[in-house]
Formats: C-alpha cells, sequence, structure tokens
C-alpha cells in the first residue's frame, strides 16, 4: 500500500483530533460521596444522582450504641418557656392590670428575675435568656423590643397618650393597644418568633458557622453523648418544638406549622421529617443528605411565616369594621412580616418586607380593604403563593 502525501496528511489530522476531542471531554460525572449506596469511585464531578440508606426514627429520638440519648436542647427549652411566661404576663394589660416595662426587660435578659419554671429548668439565675439569642443581641433590634415593653408598660399605667384597652364590637375581646392600634403583646411575642427563634434556626445554627464542626468529638466516657455538629442540630430543633410537660405545647412555630397546608402538604409534617432526616444524615455521617435537610426546614419556615401573615391580613379584611379585632390581626401580621427578613437567603427581603407594611399602613385605624388585599396580594407574589390559596389561608 502506497501512502500519499495527502493519505499521511489525513492521519495526522485525524490523530489530532482524537487528541482534540480526549482533551475537552468533560470528566466522568456520577456519585462522589463514599458514603453513597451508588458511589462511583471513577467519578470526578458530582451530578447529584447520589443515594443513601438512612433510617430515620418515627420521632425525634437517637441514642447512641449503648442506648444513651444523644439529644439535648435544655436551651432552647428554657427560652420558649421564658417567652410563654413573658406573653402570660403582657396579656394581664388586656384585663387593665398594671404592667412593669422593667419586669419585662429583666425577663427579656433573663436579669434579677424569678420564673414560674413549672418544668423545671432552673430558669432562674440560669445563663439562658432571649436578648442576647435575638439577632445575635443586635443593638438596634433589641433596642425595639426593650422600647416596646417599656411602652406597654406607660400604656397599662395610663401614662401613654392615646393608647389604651379597646374592646371589640360584640364585647368579648380586649386588647391593651397604642394610638395606631399596634398591640405590643403580639409585636413582642411573634416578633420574637422571628428575631430570636427562626432567625437562630435559620441562619445560626442551620449555618455554616455551626454546622461545619466536628461530627466525631462525643466522648461518652465523659457523659458526653453527642457530637458537636448533632448538638447544633439539636438546638436548632429545639427552638421548633414546643415540648413541655406544663405549658400548652401549641405554641410558636411548631403550632402555626401545623396549621398551614399548601402545596399539598402539611408544613409541620414536612419540617419535622427534614429534622428527623437531618439529624439521622449527622449520626450516620451523609452531610449531602444533611444539607438537602437545611434547605427543605429553610424554605418551609419562611412559607409558614409568610403564609401566617396572609392568614391574619385575612383576618383584618374579614373584621375591618372592628377597630379592636382589626387591629389586633394586623398586629400579629405586622410582626410576622417583620420577622421574614431574619431566615437565611429569604425569597422577602428586608426592603420587600418594608414595602408590604408600607401598603397597609402606618396606622391601623386607617387602613382599607383595597389596601390589606394589595399587601396580601404582594406577600403571596414573593412566596409563590396563588391568589386563591392566599384568599383561603
Amino acid at each position: 500500500m502506497k501512502f500519499t502525501i495527502d493519505t499521511i496528511m489525513g492521519v495526522v489530522l485525524m490523530v489530532i483530533a482524537m487528541t482534540f476531542f480526549t482533551s475537552c471531554n468533560p470528566d466522568k460525572t456520577g456519585c462522589t460521596d463514599p458514603v453513597a449506596t451508588n458511589y462511583d469511585d471513577n467519578a470526578e464531578d458530582d451530578d447529584g444522582s447520589c443515594s443513601y440508606d438512612l433510617t430515620v426514627p418515627v420521632d425525634y429520638t437517637f441514642v447512641d450504641n449503648n442506648g444513651f440519648s444523644t439529644v439535648s436542647f435544655s436551651g432552647q427549652h428554657q427560652r420558649l418557656n421564658m417567652l410563654s411566661e413573658m406573653t402570660t404576663y403582657m396579656k394581664t394589660a388586656n384585663g387593665g392590670a398594671v404592667v412593669d416595662g422593667a419586669t419585662l426587660i429583666n425577663m427579656f435578659g433573663n436579669e434579677s428575675h424569678t420564673w414560674d419554671d413549672c418544668d423545671n429548668l432552673e430558669m432562674t439565675g440560669s445563663s439562658k435568656q432571649l436578648r442576647s439569642k435575638t439577632v445575635g443581641g443586635d443593638p438596634e433590634t433589641v433596642a425595639q423590643f426593650e422600647g416596646w415593653m417599656n411602652e406597654l408598660g406607660a400604656a397599662s399605667n395610663g401614662e401613654l397618650e392615646g393608647a389604651g384597652v379597646v374592646t371589640s364590637n360584640d364585647g368579648t375581646k380586649s386588647y391593651m393597644q397604642n394610638a395606631m392600634g399596634y398591640e405590643w403583646t403580639q409585636l413582642i411575642e411573634k416578633g420574637l418568633m422571628g428575631a430570636c427563634f427562626y432567625y437562630n434556626i435559620s441562619q445560626v445554627y442551620l449555618g455554616d458557622g455551626k454546622m461545619n464542626v466536628a461530627n466525631d468529638d462525643a466522648d461518652p466516657s465523659a457523659e458526653d453523648y453527642y457530637t458537636t455538629m448533632e448538638h447544633h442540630w439539636d438546638e436548632a430543633y429545639g427552638y421548633f418544638t414546643s415540648i413541655s410537660e406544663c405549658i400548652n405545647n401549641d405554641r410558636f412555630w411548631l403550632k402555626y406549622a401545623t396549621d398551614i397546608n399548601l402545596n399539598s402538604r402539611n408544613s409541620m409534617d414536612v419540617i419535622d421529617l427534614a429534622f428527623r432526616t437531618g439529624r439521622a444524615a449527622i449520626s450516620s455521617d451523609m452531610l449531602p443528605v444533611r444539607d438537602v435537610q437545611i434547605q427543605i426546614i429553610r424554605e418551609e419556615l419562611e412559607l409558614v411565616c409568610g403564609a401566617i401573615a396572609i392568614h391574619y391580613i385575612n383576618g383584618a379584611i374579614e373584621n375591618i369594621g372592628d377597630d379592636a379585632i382589626r387591629n389586633h390581626e394586623l398586629s400579629e401580621a405586622k410582626a410576622f412580616i417583620m420577622s421574614l427578613p431574619y431566615g437565611e437567603n429569604t425569597m422577602v427581603s428586608l426592603a420587600d418586607a418594608n414595602s408590604i407594611q408600607s401598603t397597609i399602613g402606618d396606622n391601623f385605624y386607617n387602613v382599607t380593604t383595597a389596601s390589606l388585599i394589595e399587601a396580601r396580594s404582594q406577600l403571596a407574589s414573593y412566596l409563590g403563593i396563588s391568589s386563591a390559596d392566599a384568599e383561603s389561608l
């Protein structure tokens, strides 16, 4: 066989082309996590196909190989009970009782206050408090809440002009409100659900700073049965659950998540399963699974927060002619709208939340049905909630 110049050049060009396409061929993709059931040791780039053999308990119960519980969130339990006691005290103003602003501030910071502490958590004198955990102790946010506490105290003592107990049209409901219709009890309670509980779940304990930590440092010989990562996850869960032997467990985020049913699912079920799955994943060192659950929890909690705000806007629309109830509903809506930006990577930014509040208006005595419908539409749009669902919340 004779090789002509054209033949030789053709072979050379073919070799060059094969070399070019081989060098440009992308790395093999597949599952690159060694603990996954479909791990591919030849894969160089993960394609998101990893699957895992993971056992998730039916409730939030986790034990080590010796049967010792590895779950601990006593600090969060204390803070839930602190806010419950604060709320009970604030509500006495609705019946005409004098509420001391200084006492509320002491409760907020757990300073010189004796708690009822019905769960025997040793709250009195404990290092646990709400103030330092409110947006990490941010001075401006703390000052806002303490200002509301002082205002409630002054109003209950008859020292704040325009404030007083407002009674519903049928005479069955009474709420201490300021001259613009703001109800301090709701702003403080629901506001701290956001600025303290929601913020710590979404941004702090499920954040990189608390999740990128040791997961092999349990020391059963020292009665330290959980890893640092497991404990941080438990602390996030502690702000969501409402466990108590003596206080109504129908409270805070667990209560509201139970009330929300959107996208053919119940939010409490979604969040609770994600917490259990994420914790099981941490204990099995399956961190990609944990990361998926973090995103689920963050997104579903934001949905709950926004959906509940819409629910209260609807309540205000239904009671537009009843000053006491309308203002009560709008105070709750305002607190939840203010809470939305406290999550991580939220769909509703601070600017968005402020815009919604601006649409509602500063004075609850001057709101209109039209402005409330517009605010509801804005919020639903940000959260991807249909108009029909928003109207039915």
